[in-house]
């Protein structure tokens, strides 16, 4: 009993040592992004890159790099950051398949960050749209059958690795039961990319092709009614029907922030006194104030866009699959761990005198390290959008000015205006507008 109520008290000592508030380091670029200061943003990360990305989170510099210079029209620096970011979570799958059970010993903090799933493949969407801003449509469709290649991969992603880790785990003599459901997940298919592949065909005159994909965002809700929980855009049917001589304008309104993570603690007893520590990490939304968007010119014709891709309802589901991959980790560990500290204390109660207080000192300080090391990976990047909404109206050939207005139900949260656009017949004439908030 004794060696117990010292257990309980050192374990919590510790706890008290290892734990500290740090707060959000990102507030500062949070705060600029948030108002559409993206070079502000930009600038503050440079100057604190060493504080905020570690040499092991590289890809998070990419992605959020990637994402700030797209919102700040800078769209070639954008594609090159993302797609730096592109290879760098492609090599660390790869280095992932044959990673050995003891490089989990610690957490999932001390290996670098691969990426989530959401990220790699919402990459190429804005690749895409940097493509066509930089009018180079050929490119930008390459993106999206990336896209659209990496999702159908994803059911099947982490097979290899759950396999790997299910082995090493047995050869540890740690009695992991089969996790059935990790690494998989039922959405394999964009609306957002198959839209901007609908769009990219009938801007190059490719209606067959536009309407396969224009077909496709209907199989898209079909498929994935956990995540397309919402109605089909109104206006899709009427994209493949524009009048000879007429021009149609098309609107892709990104609003909110995606998630981000927050650790859940859980202990499972064992004999002895012992516990297992599970830290796994959970996504938690981030509260937006725009729930409408309006497109008004200046001659009068005016659309609201409607929510095609709930973004961070698929970052949701996309990561049941990294998150069960997490648990089994984290089991993992906490039973290796768990079985050098009995151990240790099984040999201290069979030896008397020095001997045995030197084996249950190192017993309770193989709990108390176990305790302390585990710890959540909460790293995720921080500057994709929530959502995106669509539209798109059918005008006569001309120079239009226009806003784009977010409100929160009546009040104006942001706005963007364009000023002496051409809009042509015959080609893709594509805007795009951000609203953090």
């Amino acid at each position: 009993m004794k060696k117990l109520k010292l257990g309980v008290l050192l374990t919590v000592l510790c706890l008290m040592l290892f734990s500290c508030a740090s707060g959000n380091p990102y507030a500062k670029v949070d705060n600029r992004v948030s108002r559409g200061k993206y070079r502000e943003g930009l600038e503050l990360i440079e100057k604190d890159k060493k504080k905020l990305y570690r040499d092991k989170d590289a890809i998070l510099y990419y992605l959020d790099t990637g994402m700030l210079n797209h919102y700040d029209l800078e769209y070639r620096r954008s594609t090159e950051l993302l797609q730096a970011g592109e290879r760098a979570i492609e090599a660390a799958y790869t280095k992932s398949i044959t990673m050995e059970i003891g490089t989990y010993l610690l957490n999932d903090t001390t290996q670098e960050y691969a990426g989530e799933d959401y990220e790699d493949v919402f990459i190429n969407t804005f690749n895409a749209l940097n493509y066509y801003h930089e009018n180079e449509l050929e490119d930008a469709m390459v993106e999206i059958r990336r896209m659209n290649n990496k999702l159908q991969f994803l059911s099947s992603k982490y097979g290899i690795i759950v396999d790997n880790m299910q082995k090493k785990a047995l050869e540890n003599s740690a009695e992991i039961p089969p996790n059935q459901a990790a690494g998989k997940t039922t959405f394999t298919n964009s609306a957002l990319a198959r839209y901007l592949g609908m769009l990219f065909y009938r801007g190059n005159g490719n209606y067959d092709d536009a309407r396969i994909d224009r077909d496709q965002i209907k199989v898209a809700f079909a498929n994935a009614p956990s995540v397309y929980t919402y109605p089909l855009p109104h206006s899709l049917d009427g994209e493949l029907n524009i009048p000879e001589g007429k021009a149609r304008f098309n609107v892709i309104g990104f609003s909110g922030s995606a998630p981000v993570k927050e650790e859940e603690t859980l202990r499972i007893f064992i004999p002895n006194a012992r516990y297992i520590k599970i830290a796994l990490p959970v996504l938690v939304f981030r509260p937006s104030a725009v729930n409408r968007i309006t497109v008004r010119f200046d001659s009068g014709e005016s659309f609201s866009l409607e929510l095609l891709e709930d973004i961070e309802a698929i970052a949701k589901e996309t990561f049941k699959g990294r998150a069960n991959l997490a648990y089994l980790k984290s089991v993992i560990r906490g039973t290796v761990k768990g079985v050098t500290s009995s151990v240790l204390d099984a040999g201290s109660e069979r030896t008397e005198g020095g001997t045995a207080l030197v084996l249950g000192i190192l017993s309770l300080g193989t709990q108390i390290f176990a305790e302390a090391s585990e710890k959540a990976d909460l790293r995720i990047s921080r500057y994709f959008p929530a959502k995106a909404y669509v539209g798109g109206i059918t005008l006569d050939p001309g120079i239009y000015s226009y806003t784009i207005t977010y409100y929160s139900d009546n009040r104006v949260v942001d706005s963007l205006r364009q000023e002496n656009v051409e809009i042509r017949a015959g080609g893709l004439n594509l805007a795009e507008a951000v609203c953090l908030k």
